[in-house]
């Protein structure tokens, strides 16, 4: 999905000591919607009502009356609050179980719900995915050359399977390179590759869906970069980025609110990230600390261009939202199999942020990019590398692979 310049021949000659390399990886996640998956369906006299929180009324439609074989224009679908969506209420097998049944119910409402165990544990998940990066570094420090290779199981032909299995996925699915191929970053050899892994374990749209594994990768690839060529982290992105005045400036304006480059007490460290997705630029900056029950999250900094800022509040929250969805993924999140199935069930061993935990927040909404940008999802790809590249300036610990409980204690 890119190849700028000549990587290979940017490397063949490329000194050892001005090459840096590294192994990227995160797991399966589920969902874990505070509310799990539910709907209500009616079918009286030839006509279906469903009610139920999702994301995609006219596909659900569409296949209710695939499913019990009537006429779309007999369906009402009721679309609820969500109960938190993040991509699962697009899958459309717990709404289909509901109408079903109510084809036996003899024109009375039924109401199927899953336990937790069973919405964990038979999930659409986000793939588990590696990464492989490689830079060559300039005398400058800058990298004159990237190559990264990208894998992870294919979530358009998951997707397109479980509700349109007539139709076959055309070319290459961007969703395995989003969040690395699309970066802002002008360096003059620079590709990026993806593979579809076969594996057949569901996958799924996930917040912010490819971004959210790639913004990890590379935004910690670049910190790495950054301390490689003793450059500091918001000087190098603000160099590679300068073709890009949005992106310079949401970096620029997180700094600030951050106060980058302040003397901290010890024990206190920051760590910065970039991402570009869904149309908006967003910068991250994380603060943590060490305490005698481990590492604390203190505060975290965002600022976003978005182009026009339509709700402000709304943009506000999505951003924390978005954040508070990546921080609890990349703490403690990870789906595991054994035997053929899942082995989490629920929040013990499927944990999500507590307010505990939390940070504090402080946003800003900028408005410079001549397009209006996403908001949902934007928040996430970039609260995973800020948090790991915070933990690397405060313990000297590159980790490279989530979750990082494995690695370091949350307090």
């Amino acid at each position: 999905m890119r190849d700028d310049g000549d990587v290979d021949t940017a490397f063949a000659d490329a000194p050892r000591e001005r090459i840096v390399v590294a192994d990227y990886a995160v797991p399966y996640l589920a969902h874990t919607t505070m509310e799990p998956m539910n709907a209500t369906a009616q079918l009286k006299d030839g006509v279906l009502d469903i009610w139920c929180g999702n994301q995609a009324p006219t596909i659900l439609r569409q296949l209710c009356a695939n499913q019990i074989g009537i006429e779309q224009d007999k369906i009402t679908v009721h679309t609820t609050f969500l109960g938190g969506g993040f991509g699962r209420r697009i899958e459309m097998d717990y709404a289909l179980y509901a109408a079903q049944m109510a084809k036996e119910t003899g024109g009375r409402p039924i109401k199927v719900t899953w336990t937790r165990e069973e919405d964990t544990r038979h999930d659409a998940y986000r793939p588990a995915a590696v990464g492989k990066f490689q830079a060559r570094l300039g005398d400058d420090g800058l990298p004159i050359a990237l190559d990264i290779k990208l894998a992870s199981p294919s979530v358009i032909a998951g997707v397109l399977q479980r509700l349109f299995p007539s139709i076959s996925p055309i070319g290459p699915d961007k969703t395995i390179v989003d969040g690395a191929f699309d970066q802002p970053y002008t360096i003059p050899n620079y590709r990026v590759s993806g593979i579809a892994a076969p594996v057949s374990i569901p996958a799924g749209f996930w917040r912010s869906v490819g971004a959210s594994i790639n913004g990890f990768f590379h935004e910690g690839f670049m910190d790495e970069i950054a301390v490689a060529g003793k450059i500091d982290p918001v000087e190098l992105r603000k160099k590679l980025m300068a073709d890009h005045p949005a992106a310079v400036k949401v970096v620029e304006k997180v700094a600030e609110m951050a106060n980058w480059g302040e003397a901290l007490p010890a024990g206190k460290a920051k760590g910065i990230a970039f991402s570009l997705s869904f149309g908006s630029w967003v910068a991250e900056v994380v603060q943590v600390a060490d305490t005698p029950n481990g590492i604390r999250i203190e505060k975290m900094w965002i600022a976003a261009d978005v182009g026009t800022a339509l709700d402000p509040d709304i943009i506000k929250a999505q951003l924390t939202s978005a954040a508070i969805y990546g921080l609890s993924a990349a703490m403690s999140q990870e789906i595991t199999f054994a035997d053929g199935a899942v082995e989490q069930s629920n929040f013990h061993d499927f944990d999500a942020m507590r307010i505990f935990q939390c940070p504090e927040f402080e946003v800003a909404v900028l408005e410079n990019f001549h397009k209006m940008g996403g908001v949902g999802e934007i928040g996430t790809p970039p609260a995973a590398p800020a948090l790991a590249n915070a933990i690397f300036a405060l313990t000297g610990k590159r980790i490279r692979s989530l979750p990082l409980s494995k690695e370091v204690t949350f307090a």
